[in-house]
C-alpha cells in the first residue's frame, strides 16, 4: 500500500504485537511523509529494506541508526490510515513480518489498511475491555461474529456486530503488551478486515 514494498516480496504478518515502539518524529512532506519511530526488541534484526508493520500498516525501513527507524510514507498511505494524528510520544504496535518457520498465533495479515475507522465505545467492563468501532457501510460485509479483525495491526475475534459497527472484547493482558491502554472515544484505528472475506468476495465478483 505504501508504495516502498519491492514487487518481488510477500509480506505477511499475524497480529501478535511484539513490542509498542515510541513516535520519535512524524514529518510531513510534498509527497506524504516521513516517520522515526524508536524500537528495542525488533530493532535486534532489523535492516534496511526490512518490512515492519506499524498499528497493523505494513511500512519498509529507509534508514536505521540504533534503535531508531526511518520510514518514508506516500500521502496515499497517510490518507487511509491513523497516521496523519501521529505526534512524537505516541505509541505504535510493532510487528516484524512472519518468518518461514514462525509460529501463526493470530490470522494472517497483508499489513495492507483498509480503512481507518473511529472508536464509539472503549470501556471498562468488569476485568475486561469493551471496544466498539464504526465501520463504513461499504465493509460491513467483512464483518462477521466470532469472525476475525486487526484493529491497529492486533489480531482479534469480532463479538458483535450491528450494522457498520461492531465489537470486540480486550483481556487485560492485551491492553498491557499493545497501545490499547491509551483508547479513547473517537480516536482512529487502523482496520484490515479478514482475507479470506476479500478472497471469497473476489472469486464470486468474478463469477458474476
Amino acid at each position: 500500500m505504501n508504495g516502498f514494498q519491492p514487487i518481488t516480496k510477500k509480506n505477511m504478518f499475524t497480529g501478535i504485537v511484539e513490542e509498542t515502539g515510541e513516535v520519535s518524529s512524524f514529518d510531513r512532506t510534498h509527497e506524504g511523509g516521513r516517520l522515526a519511530v524508536v524500537c528495542k526488541l525488533v530493532a535486534a534484526d532489523l535492516s534496511v529494506g526490512d518490512s515492519l508493520a506499524v498499528n497493523g500498516c505494513c511500512l519498509t525501513v529507509s534508514s536505521l541508526e540504533g534503535a531508531k527507524a526511518w520510514f518514508d510514507l506516500l500521502e496515499e498511505t497517510i490518507s487511509c490510515t491513523s497516521f496523519d494524528n501521529l505526534r512524537a510520544g505516541d505509541s505504535v504496535n510493532l510487528e516484524r513480518s512472519l518468518a518461514a518457520n514462525g509460529r501463526l498465533g493470530g490470522h494472517f495479515l497483508s499489513g495492507h489498511v483498509d480503512e481507518a475507522a473511529k472508536v464509539a465505545v472503549f470501556e471498562k467492563r468488569g476485568e475486561n475491555y469493551f471496544l466498539e468501532v464504526q465501520a463504513t457501510s461499504e465493509s460491513a460485509k467483512y464483518l462477521v461474529p466470532k469472525g476475525s479483525i486487526a484493529i491497529d495491526g492486533v489480531s482479534l475475534t469480532v463479538y458483535e456486530v450491528d450494522d457498520s459497527k461492531f465489537s470486540v472484547w480486550l483481556i487485560p493482558h492485551t491492553l498491557e503488551v499493545t497501545t490499547f491502554d491509551r483508547l479513547q472515544q473517537g480516536d482512529l484505528v487502523n482496520l484490515e478486515f479478514d482475507l479470506l472475506a476479500k478472497y471469497v468476495e473476489s472469486i464470486l465478483d468474478a463469477r458474476s
